[in-house]
């Protein structure tokens, strides 16, 4: 018989940043939700699509965001694995740095926590290194979790959005 490890059936909680600035972008970000769920994550919350100019190259076509708040009996590792897999599933291909992409999700928050982590080709920060600094990821994470206080900086939200620039702030909205 096999001995049960305690954090085995532990549900771990996650903010998910999905983005899209290739194609259809709603309908890449829907269908990344869809098989998000198709992985057994749990969605508890989603906030609405917001619009942004592509960051740092504003010729690039525009962004669609959304924040997710997910449930999972997965470790960090698992869930990494899992996202990277949807990514490709949606036609996510190696590119440059902040280039157009079909799909990015980015973990942004693991339980609060602080990890440091280097996966294969892969280095996994959370929370996310520069989500502090990011309108994409602050708008639709507020709108989930008014009280949400980043890990390192242990910062609350509204005071990391009170930090953002006027082009920052009237750079984004909700998708129509």
């Amino acid at each position: 018989m096999k001995k049960q490890d305690i954090l085995e059936n532990q549900v771990n909680f996650a903010y998910l940043a999905l983005g899209s600035n290739l194609g259809d972008k709603k309908n890449n970000l829907n269908k990344s939700i869809d098989l998000i769920q198709e992985e057994g994550i749990f969605i508890k919350k989603r906030s609405n699509f917001y619009s942004t100019k592509s960051w740092p190259n504003e010729n690039f076509p525009n962004f669609i965001n959304s924040i997710l708040l997910v449930e999972a009996k997965f470790n960090i590792v698992e869930l990494f694995l899992k996202i990277k897999k949807i990514e490709k599933k949606l036609g996510r291909t190696k590119s440059k740095r902040n280039h157009p992409r079909i799909c990015d999700i980015d973990i942004i928050d693991f339980n609060g926590e602080i990890i440091h982590r280097k996966l294969g080709n892969h280095k996994l920060n959370i929370p996310h290194k520069r989500m502090h600094n990011r309108n994409f990821v602050l708008f639709p994470l507020y709108e989930l979790d008014k009280d949400w206080v980043h890990p390192k900086l242990n910062k609350n939200i509204v005071i990391l959005m009170s930090n953002l620039t006027s082009d920052q702030l009237l750079g984004i909205k909700i998708a129509q």
